[in-house]
């Protein structure tokens, strides 16, 4: 059965999707922009828009029982792949601070996201 998922830790979605679906042995989340769901606001800085959108997916993540560490694949979409050592640093201290395992992950350049953004993320977790 697919339990539809909704935080209000994490921003809404903007158009006809749900921030998230867990199937009962796996979570997938809806990608991430770095739209601060407190304030709607987004940080220019791609390490600060890195962050908030990887604390979107954990928001997510975690509305469903699961946390970080049950976190298997990420995909990151950029606009411009010379942040890429930036989104790195951000990506690998935010798994260290949980102590979680790395994810497997792709990150692939994009033309353009939504509200222009120049990031975002979503994952897959499962239960264990």
């Amino acid at each position: 059965m697919t339990q539809v998922l909704h935080t209000e830790q994490a921003p809404a979605a903007i158009g006809p999707y749900v921030q998230g679906v867990d199937l009962g042995n796996m979570v997938l989340t809806s990608g991430q922009i770095p739209v601060n769901p407190e304030t709607g606001e987004v940080a220019e800085d791609i390490a600060a828009q890195a962050r908030q959108s990887l604390d979107n997916v954990k928001a997510v993540v975690e509305s469903s029982g699961l946390k970080v560490a049950d976190i298997v694949k990420m995909t990151v979409f950029v606009k411009d792949l010379n942040d890429f050592a930036a989104v790195n640093e951000v990506y690998g201290a935010f798994f260290d601070e949980h102590n979680a395992p790395y994810p497997a992950r792709s990150c692939v350049e994009v033309a353009r996201l939504p509200k222009d953004v120049k990031i975002e993320i979503e994952a897959i977790a499962v239960r264990k």
